[in-house]
């Protein structure tokens, strides 16, 4: 059977160009995780300024979970290539604006126009993987994309804690590393032709219900990941720990996550869609409760390791979902809100925990999100097996 992507496969630089996009999408907001204990001392005067100081890092993903759906409608009706590098460039402006600005009001601003920029990265990004290709290709690459922004943290995070013990505001300048992404992908990237049929107007205002499941598991799954950057720089500084310690541990949920990218497509040869999914939330509760549980920095390392195992097979396995329900004329729109999904979980769950935190602390806080984790995906077991044979493998 011939595959239709081959008519649209990219060059080899198109796909570089890509795939190095991704790594500055989902460590975006994380890349200032080791500033935030010092963010927190200089900003000490500001009302509320414990919270604020959590939510310059979140409210990146607020404003990425807003504007996704809009990024989706232009991915599909203006294209993915605009779209990319209007993204590309808003990034390295909002990112390292951060550097110059004096107040918390302002940095939040310059935070939330990362968030859009992010959007729009993500959103063309995912469309082009789906509009380049089919079947195993598709889930090769799926999984090589999120393989690549895995190592983005393995990078960057280590990098943004060393530069933090210089300077709380040195990391921001990270971000200008879009400027060299956008320079390639001018030069490379081409819009593909999407000669598909006409979407109805009721299938374009409609979105299935297991469509809008992916979307909800997508959000909890993250909501719970994300404890690791906005809640371990505060226990790890319990145990004693600098910034370039906090940035190269927290790196090291996104180590693992490499490792469960690449992983995910042979995998996904042998396992339901559902199997994955309920292995991978297993893996992040069992991190989980180590974390809660750890009384030196190796056991937390320990329990991000395994917990990063998880998030690696996870995102590309509903990436891969999601571009098996859509539409080739909705995949924008489609994908958006999967970033949406995604990201909403990032911004909220310093808001969720943060009560918790207050009222249990931050190991009890993880120790008890690893166990609902456990006991989710071990009713999802229970429901799969009951169900054996329904789904389509």
């Amino acid at each position: 059977m011939t595959n239709r992507a081959d008519a649209l496969t990219p060059t080899r630089l198109a796909r570089g160009t890509v795939l190095a996009a991704a790594p500055l999408t989902i460590m975006a907001a994380a890349i200032i995780a080791p500033s935030l204990p010092a963010m927190r001392e200089v900003f000490a005067g500001t009302p509320g300024s414990d919270l604020l100081v959590r939510l310059a890092l979140t409210v990146t993903s607020l404003a990425i979970a807003i504007s996704a759906p809009l990024s989706g409608i232009v991915a599909d009706r203006v294209g993915r290539r605009p779209l990319l590098l209007a993204g590309l460039g808003l990034y390295a402006i909002s990112g390292t604006a951060g550097f110059f600005v004096s107040d918390l009001p302002q940095l939040l601003a310059t935070r939330a126009g990362l968030g859009l920029a992010v959007g729009a990265i993500m959103t063309a990004v995912s469309t082009l993987i789906t509009d380049w290709y089919t079947g195993d290709r598709r889930a090769s690459f799926l999984g090589l994309q999120q393989a690549f922004a895995s190592l983005g943290g393995v990078v960057f995070l280590p990098l943004a804690g060393l530069l933090a013990t210089v300077d709380w505001k040195a990391p921001f300048w990270i971000y200008s590393a879009s400027a060299i992404v956008a320079l390639f992908a001018i030069v490379s990237l081409s819009e593909p032709a999407r000669s598909s049929p006409a979407v109805s107007e009721s299938e374009r205002t409609r979105l299935p219900a297991r469509v809008l499941g992916v979307y909800v598991l997508a959000l909890v799954v993250t909501l719970a990941f994300y404890m690791a950057p906005t809640q371990l720089p505060f226990l790890l500084e319990g145990f004693g720990s600098g910034p370039a310690v906090i940035g190269a541990v927290v790196a090291g949920s996104t180590v693992t996550g490499v490792a469960g990218a690449l992983a995910f497509p042979r995998l996904r040869e042998r396992l339901s869609s559902t199997a994955i999914t309920t292995f991978s939330v297993a893996l992040m509760g069992a991190g989980w409760l180590v974390i809660g549980t750890a009384g030196t920095v190796a056991q937390v390392v320990a329990g991000l390791l395994v917990g990063g195992l998880g998030v690696g097979l996870v995102v590309p396995n509903l990436n891969l979902r999601l571009a098996e329900f859509a539409h080739p004329a909705q995949r924008g729109r489609v994908l958006s809100g999967l970033v949406t999904g995604i990201f909403l979980g990032q911004f909220l769950s310093p808001l969720v925990v943060q009560p918790l935190v207050q009222g249990i602390g931050i190991s009890d806080a993880f120790i008890w999100t690893g166990i609902a984790m456990a006991a989710g995906a071990a009713l999802a077991a229970l429901l799969t097996n009951r169900n054996n044979g329904k789904e389509k493998r």
